[in-house]
């Protein structure tokens, strides 16, 4: 019987993390999940517990011991364990360098060490920084606009050190504001859509940053999950030891987005229609244009996002409405 491969997964009870432990558990793969818990949940990866190809880690990538137990046998690595917000690493910048840049080298080390094959992380639009062109292309980059953008840099130099130094195979994911099932729409540093999504069905009113007209490159998990894939089993020379934008490659203004949430949900209540919004103070570490070029992706990698931004809010709101009610 031929042997499965093995995959670790950190952060595998988050948002991005549990939906790629579903998939490629749903592929047969073995999938190691290493959470501590601390922005990721339980309820994400029970329905995972009592499958034979799933082994939970419960433990902390600052933790080096952690990371080495982790790897043991692992074929790939998908590092999605982080720190994640803007305005979070503004309030804690220590922290956020502690899990995103010293639990990233524990990872780095730990995968070297147990001679893992691939490491695959999360990258973060974030490091484009000031930078105002658009679309953003990959190796065009500004000064970064936060501690949390400072430390998801950090992440592509150490890991272009460690393909060059020791010869891991490293690719890096520039994500651009995912959403998708599973996205918490709770606490301080909740992603917009499940934010807005929530409010809206308690008829709370949403408070947008500004005066709505910033745009960002939503992107759906599934385009996600399928660059993870690319990533992983590309046997493209060319394709690995560098990093993409992981998008889908087209911009939504913030109130473009809000008439979009408030379309969709008025469908299953019609009262949502008559919920008013709310414009704010722009928040500070705030880019006002995001826009990926993924022409890099598919042409190195073959990247074919399935879900334009329409497309996966339909999916998010009809997810959410079933499981949020």
């Amino acid at each position: 019987m031929e042997e499965k491969i093995k995959i670790l997964i950190t952060g595998g009870a988050g948002f991005i993390g549990s939906n790629l432990t579903e998939y490629f558990l749903s592929k047969n793969f073995q999938v190691v999940c290493l959470d501590n818990f601390s922005t990721g949940h339980r309820y994400n990866i029970e329905t995972f517990l009592n499958n034979s190809n799933f082994e939970l880690i419960e433990g902390d990538i600052r933790e080096f011991n952690v990371c080495k137990q982790a790897v043991a046998g692992v074929t790939y690595v998908l590092h999605q364990a982080a720190l994640g917000s803007v305005p979070r690493s503004i309030n804690d910048p220590i922290t956020t360098n502690e899990v995103n840049i010293s639990g990233f080298l524990n990872m780095l080390v730990a995968s070297k060490e147990a001679q893992v094959k691939r490491f695959i992380y999360a990258a973060s639009s974030s490091t484009y920084g000031d930078s105002e062109e658009l679309p953003k292309v990959e190796d065009r980059i500004g000064k970064p606009l936060s501690p949390y953008a400072i430390t998801k840099y950090v992440n592509e130099l150490y890991a272009d050190i460690f393909s060059k130094t020791y010869g891991l195979e490293t690719i890096g994911l520039r994500y651009f504001n995912v959403f998708g099932r599973k996205q918490d729409p709770n606490g301080a540093y909740a992603a917009v859509i499940p934010k807005f999504v929530m409010q809206f069905m308690n008829y709370e009113s949403p408070v947008i940053n500004g005066d709505g007209n910033f745009s960002r490159d939503f992107t759906y998990i599934d385009n996600v999950i399928q660059m993870n894939e690319l990533a992983m089993l590309t046997e493209n020379k060319q394709a690995i030891n560098t990093v993409y934008n992981t998008a889908f490659g087209d911009r939504t203004t913030l109130n473009d987005l809000v008439k979009s949430l408030k379309e969709y949900l008025s469908a299953f209540d019609a009262k949502i229609a008559d919920v008013e919004v709310i414009h704010g103070p722009n928040r500070v570490g705030d880019i006002p244009h995001s826009l990926a070029s993924i022409e890099k992706a598919k042409e190195l990698l073959n990247y074919k996002p399935k879900y334009s931004m329409q497309e996966g809010l339909k999916e998010a709101v009809l997810w959410y409405w079933n499981n949020l009610k």
